[in-house]
């Protein structure tokens, strides 16, 4: 059984909701049309790309072929998730396909989701830097102990799942993948730092005033309500000095990087008197149900762990010298990936 790690830019729920796992290069068509393996697959494509470098044509039929005819029936499928900043685990069941009615990445295989919307800050960094790879679809030969704990642990809560990949990371060599470094690669990386030091490195409460900070970094009036006393807010936000001027913003934190359901959204949104606003903070992600409540109530702004670290990158110079300190950043010029 081979460990494969897939990038997927493009589709987001439909991989989850249809269970498959899927490449563009649309115009390539079905690939069981093509003979003669990696080498007749180079061949179309250089047909349709004849500017194209071949170092990129050779590259690009190696994920095809790969894609194509060594991902197996019953290989394991790492699935970085971008917009929410997770990883899904799933078991191949079915063999290459291509879907020709699909509007978009018709090379396909049937997936069993058995894990989704797990943290990256269960994994080890090494783990994270190797399934970081520039490559859309790769082997993950070094770090795939890590991956099939967070798989076999079924029922475990996140704290259970963290734990069980820790025992096998301990017992894991801890050298990085050996890779080039890329602008795209030291991007993640630099987010799961802010993610996982915002996570590990200090308590619900100084979340509390770390997100009042960074509101206030964006231009906001801030505070943290009195602890035990604050009815399900945290902070209190608005844009006036006095806080006197509508709207009221109403802040829910929530120090977890598990997945927050529409019950602790629907708690928020109780909170909200006329003319407020509502805002519910964590370093997680949200359930579909929850999505849909702010899609529907006026006023309701959902921020996951992904959203916070951009705000942090992209406010980082208005932070408090204290948050600073606490999340070492500098800002560098790096090698482009189209290098």
């Amino acid at each position: 059984m081979n460990i494969w790690g897939i990038h997927n830019d493009t589709l987001t729920n439909e991989l989850v909701d249809d269970a498959f796992i899927s490449l563009g290069w649309d115009e390539v068509g079905d690939l069981r049309k093509i003979p003669h393996g990696r080498e007749g697959i180079k061949r179309v494509l250089a047909d349709q790309e004849p500017n194209a470098k071949q170092r990129s044509i050779a590259n690009q039929a190696g994920v095809l072929f790969r894609f194509r005819d060594e991902m197996r029936v019953g290989d394991t499928v790492i699935a970085p998730y971008k917009p929410d900043s997770t990883i899904n685990i799933g078991v191949i069941i079915g063999g290459y396909e291509y879907v020709v009615d699909a509007p978009t990445h018709r090379h396909r295989h049937a997936v069993e989701w058995k894990k989704i919307g797990i943290p990256r800050t269960v994994f080890s960094q090494s783990a994270l830097y190797e399934v970081g790879s520039a490559i859309t679809v790769f082997r993950v030969r070094n770090h795939g102990r890590e991956f099939l704990a967070a798989l076999e642990s079924d029922g475990a809560s996140i704290d259970e799942v963290t734990i069980a990949v820790d025992q096998v990371a301990a017992r894991e060599s801890d050298d990085a993948v050996s890779d080039e470094p890329r602008a795209s690669r030291i991007d993640r990386h630099t987010r799961d730092f802010v993610l996982e030091t915002l996570h590990k490195n200090i308590t619900h409460r100084e979340f509390e005033e770390f997100t009042a900070a960074l509101l206030r970094a964006l231009g906001y009036e801030a505070r943290v309500t009195q602890y035990s006393q604050d009815g399900g807010v945290d902070v209190i936000a608005h844009r006036d000095p006095l806080g006197v001027e509508p709207p009221q913003i109403k802040v829910q934190c929530k120090h977890l990087t598990g997945t927050i359901g529409s019950p602790d959204v629907q708690r928020l949104v109780g909170t909200q008197g006329p003319g407020e606003h509502s805002l519910f903070v964590t370093l997680g992600s949200y359930s579909k149900d929850a999505r849909m409540i702010e899609q529907q109530r006026p006023g309701l702004r959902l921020l996951s762990g992904e959203d916070i670290v951009s705000l942090v990158l992209e406010h980082y110079s208005e932070l408090p010298e204290r948050w600073r300190n606490e999340i070492p950043l500098t800002s560098v010029l790096v090698v482009s990936d189209e290098a």
